[in-house]
C-alpha cells in the first residue's frame, strides 16, 4: 500500500515562504498599497517646479536630493524595524549624539576623523543592540524601550556638553555632506551624499526583498508565532532590525553634520518624520508589510512637502502644524487600512 504523502512540514523546518504564486501575490499587494505615494510625490515635485522653474535644473534637483538623504536613510532603517512589528524612536537623538560626539572628539583635527567615524558606527550598533535586547529579551514594548533610549541619549549629550556643543568638524569630515564629484558633464556635480544614498538604498532594498533575512523579517512581523514554529529566530531577527536602524541613523548623522553643522538639535523630530515616511510608503504599523523603495519615496515626499511649504512662504509654526497633520493623517490611514485588511 502506498505511503500517504505528508501534508504538513515537520516541526523545526526552516521557514521558506512564497516559493510560487503566494510570493508574487504578496509583492503585487505591496506594489498596489505603495502606489499612491509615487503619485503624491510626482504631484508635489510638479508643484515645486511650477513655483520654482529652476528646480528642474540638475544641480538644483541634486541639491534637493542631498537635503533629503538623511531622512531617506532613516526611513530605510525604520522600515526594517516596523516590518518586524516594532518601533524605533531613538534615531533622532542618536543623530544628535553622532554630530555632537564627533565634534567634541575630533575637535577640528583631521587625523582623528576616521577613528572617530569608526567609533560612531560602533556607538550606533551598540544603541541598536541595546534597543533590540531590551525589547526582545526583557519584553519591554519597543515604543517604551526606544523612548527611554531617546531620553538617555539626550540626557547624556546635554550632560557632556553642558548645553553648548564644543569642538568642531574638520573639512575631511564635512566634505561627504557638503561636496561631491566635480566636473560631471551636464549635471556639474554629483554630491557624495547622493552616492551614499544610492549605495545604501540599493543594499537596503536587496537585504529586505532579496534575502532570507528579509523573508524572515516579514514573517516575524506578520505572524511571529507561525514564524517561530517554522524555525525563525524571531528575537534575533528583530534585534538585527534595530541594529540596522541605528546604523542608518549613524550614517544619516554623519552626512547631516557635514552640511548642517554642529547643533544641539541636529536630530530633533527626525524619528517622527521617519515613521511618517514609512507609513506614507504603505507599510503596516502592525508589521509584516512594507516596501523599501516606497518608504524612501515617502521620505522624499516629506522633504518635497517641506520645500513646497517654504516656497509658499508659510511661517515655521504653521509649517510645524502642517507636518503634525501629515503625521496624524498618515498613521490614521495606516490604521484604517490595517483594519480593512483583517
Amino acid at each position: 500500500m502506498a505511503t500517504p504523502t505528508p501534508t504538513t512540514a515537520p516541526t523545526g523546518a526552516r521557514f521558506e515562504p512564497g516559493l510560487t504564486g503566494s510570493r508574487w501575490r504578496r509583492l503585487g499587494r505591496a506594489a498596489v498599497g505603495s502606489a499612491p505615494i509615487f503619485l503624491v510625490l510626482a504631484g508635489v515635485l510638479v508643484w515645486i517646479a511650477i513655483r520654482n522653474p529652476n528646480f528642474t535644473d540638475p544641480p538644483v534637483f541634486l541639491a534637493f536630493l542631498k537635503r533629503a538623504t538623511p531622512l531617506m536613510l532613516l526611513a530605510a532603517g525604520q522600515l526594517f524595524v516596523i516590518v518586524a512589528g516594532e518601533f524605533d524612536l531613538s534615531v533622532g537623538s542618536l543623530i544628535t549624539a553622532v554630530v555632537v560626539v564627533a565634534a567634541r572628539l575630533i575637535d577640528d583635527d583631521p587625523a582623528r576623523t576616521w577613528p572617530v567615524i569608526a567609533l560612531l558606527f560602533g556607538l550606533g550598533a551598540l544603541v541598536g543592540l541595546v534597543n533590540g535586547l531590551v525589547t526582545t529579551r526583557l519584553r519591554v514594548p519597543s515604543f517604551i524601550a526606544t523612548l527611554g533610549m531617546l531620553l538617555v541619549l539626550e540626557g547624556a549629550v546635554l550632560l557632556w556638553t553642558g548645553g553648548a556643543p564644543r569642538g568642531g568638524l574638520p573639512e575631511n569630515f564635512r566634505r561627504y555632506g557638503r561636496f561631491g564629484f566635480e566636473g560631471v558633464p551636464v549635471i556639474e556635480q554629483v554630491p557624495y551624499s547622493v552616492v551614499v544614498l544610492a549605495v545604501a538604498g540599493a543594499g537596503a532594498v536587496l537585504l529586505m526583498h532579496r534575502t532570507t533575512f528579509g523573508r524572515q523579517l516579514f514573517a516575524a512581523g506578520g505572524n511571529p508565532r507561525a514564524a517561530h514554529l517554522s524555525g525563525v529566530d524571531v528575537p534575533l531577527v528583530r534585534t538585527v532590525a534595530f541594529v540596522l536602524s541605528a546604523t542608518m541613523a549613524t550614517l544619516a548623522g554623519i552626512l547631516l553634520g557635514g552640511f548642517a553643522g554642529v547643533s544641539q538639535d541636529a536630530g530633533e523630530g527626525y524619528e517622527f518624520q521617519a515613521i511618517s515616511a514609512v507609513v506614507l510608503g504603505g507599510a503596516a504599523l502592525g508589521g509584516g508589510r512594507g516596501s523599501m523603495v516606497a518608504a524612501m519615496a515617502g521620505a522624499l515626499t516629506l522633504e518635497a512637502l517641506f520645500t513646497l511649504l517654504n516656497l509658499l512662504g508659510l511661517p515655521k509654526p504653521l509649517r510645524d502644524a502642517v507636518q503634525g497633520a501629515i503625521i496624524i493623517g498618515a498613521v490614521a490611514y495606516a490604521a484604517y487600512r490595517l483594519r480593512r485588511s483583517r
